[in-house]
């Protein structure tokens, strides 16, 4: 499990969790099994832990305990799944760490690094058709621009996107090693920080990882019991805000909805006014821990 994954925040996530012994629990981002472990440590023989994971490599970290039941699918779909298993409105907590796990990361043949010359993938669910040499080759110039400014934060992403258009018109663009030697053309600061902005653009894009992450939110309401708690760790601004939102405001705009008589409605009470942050030791021994931010809310 180590190996594969390195569990972030794991004892202040699990603390947040406010495990019942007897509660039925969601892990949303299996992985390594290192938070799932966590859980059903804390759990009698009457609690159970459903845990998603929609990356088939992740089965081979489970144990044999009769408490756990894998969903290997995308997490936004809990609320089917809930409702499949009859649990719906009876879940006590849900955990979702939404990092890349280390295994993909230092995977060569799934593309998620620039530290590797392979086929540009990216696919957390390789079951889909959708690759990161399909965006980089079909997109137009400012559909990449887009891209790579609301999910990547890359200053000049203009002169990006339409560095790759002329790149790609004499050649496709098909591994991670030709897309870095395009960037490096235009790299504007410091060369990793910009890779890895680039890199992350095209894998929130490939696997909708905002759509994704709205519809565990708005499912997570659903099926957890006035109560339940859920714990997001987040690590970029995007996620973390849609996150702040949600927890404060019910919604991913930011303004409270409000019932007939112009009372706002309340659906959360947030448990951690400011996000929990990794201590200095865990950033130092996890280095991927560095900008990750929990958040944990309660549903009324």
């Amino acid at each position: 499990m180590s190996e594969y994954h390195i569990p972030v925040l794991l004892q202040p996530s699990i603390d947040g969790l406010a495990i019942k012994p007897d509660g039925i629990y969601v892990d949303a981002t299996f992985g390594g099994g290192g938070h799932a472990k966590q859980i059903t440590d804390r759990l009698d023989d009457k609690g159970h832990l459903f845990v998603f994971d929609q990356d088939e490599d992740a089965a081979a970290n489970l144990w044999g305990d009769d408490r756990i039941t894998l969903i290997n699918s995308n997490f936004r779909y809990i609320t089917h799944w809930m409702k499949y298993y009859g649990t719906e409105g009876m879940i006590d907590g849900v955990l979702a760490d939404l990092g890349v796990s280390s295994h993909q990361f230092d995977d060569p043949v799934r593309g998620f690094s620039y530290r590797y010359d392979e086929p540009l993938d990216m696919r957390m669910n390789r079951q889909q058709t959708l690759t990161a040499a399909n965006v980089l080759n079909e997109y137009t110039a400012g559909q990449l621009q887009e891209m790579f400014s609301k999910y990547g934060e890359v200053t000049n992403s203009k002169t990006l996107a339409q560095q790759i258009v002329k790149a790609r018109n004499s050649s496709p663009i098909t591994t991670t090693g030709q897309l870095v030697s395009v960037a490096e053309q235009v790299i504007k600061g410091q060369k990793m920080r910009y890779l890895s902005q680039l890199f992350q653009a095209l894998r929130i894009e490939i696997n909708d990882e905002m759509g994704s992450l709205k519809e565990l939110l708005t499912g997570a309401e659903k099926v957890l019991k006035p109560g339940g708690r859920i714990v997001v760790i987040s690590y970029h601004s995007l996620e973390d805000r849609l996150v702040k939102r949600f927890f404060k405001t019910g919604n991913f705009e930011g303004e409270p909805d409000k019932d007939f008589f112009g009372k706002k409605k309340v659906g959360w009470k947030v448990i951690t006014k400011n996000p929990v942050e990794p201590e200095t030791e865990e950033q130092a021994s996890n280095p991927r821990s560095r900008s990750a931010k929990m958040r944990v809310a309660e549903k009324l």
